[in-house]
């Protein structure tokens, strides 16, 4: 039976979680992840399918999410996103968090299961690709990913206001936020034919900008958003009414 979301229930005890994750540390995962970019720092190796099976069983938990995220574990705050109450999520947690984001895969896990449910997202975007620290920037950027694919109700101008804030990203040779800049670039050019012709032109206006990341994003990109198989999946989907 699926648990009801409850602001005010009482918190699942956070030290037996995190006692759970210690009881189960893997030096091979730990390595492993290490080898992908991932900071390992306070990780334990837990795998993404047990998170999400435990996210499962917790039900959603405010309160939890936050004794979690204050732990300073790694897979707990990957946790804290999936059990975290997006209506309870307030700017001042999303600014708290972000400037705790010291991996690329919390920022990702973050931001693509919780805070693109906020009804701050969309500023969102804006303030923290307007920010220098790497996983701020990142954050934004995979924040536009995250609502290309999730809010199916949003119009095209949110996404094509959203170009040119890719295309002055462009120039960000890091690898962290070049990444971000390209999915986020994919995920709009992905989301429907309009929005795929307007994403093929900022991303030829990138690659004339002449810069090695520029180049990068801008060839990744295009690659993918002309393929003759992206356009037939683009085509091929339910368009929100």
């Amino acid at each position: 039976m699926k648990k009801a979301t409850s602001l005010n229930k009482p918190a699942d005890d956070c030290a037996a979680i995190i006692a759970g994750m210690r009881a189960m540390e893997n030096p091979v995962n730990i390595a492993g992840m290490a080898r992908f970019g991932i900071n390992v720092k306070n990780a334990c190796g837990v795998s993404m399918p047990w998170l999400r099976a435990k996210a499962k069983e917790i039900g959603k938990n405010h309160r939890l999410a936050l004794d979690l995220w204050n732990s300073g574990i790694h897979e707990a705050k990957i946790l804290a996103a999936l059990v975290d109450v997006p209506a309870a999520v307030t700017e001042k947690q999303m600014e708290r968090w972000v400037k705790d984001f010291n991996s690329w895969d919390i920022c990702d896990q973050v931001c693509g299961n919780l805070f693109d449910k906020t009804p701050f997202a969309y500023k969102k975007v804006i303030d923290w690709t307007a920010r220098e620290e790497e996983y701020v920037k990142r954050a934004g950027y995979v924040l536009i990913a995250a609502l290309a694919v999730h809010d199916k109700k949003a119009g095209d101008e949110a996404f094509v206001s959203f170009l040119p804030i890719i295309e002055a990203g462009a120039g960000d040779d890091r690898n962290f936020v070049k990444k971000a800049v390209n999915w986020a670039l994919r995920q709009i050019g992905k989301r429907n034919m309009a929005l795929n012709a307007r994403a093929v032109a900022t991303g030829e206006k990138i690659r004339a900008s002449g810069g090695k990341s520029a180049r990068w994003i801008a060839a990744d990109a295009l690659r993918e958003l002309t393929d003759i198989n992206t356009l037939h999946r683009i085509k091929a989907k339910k368009q929100p009414d």
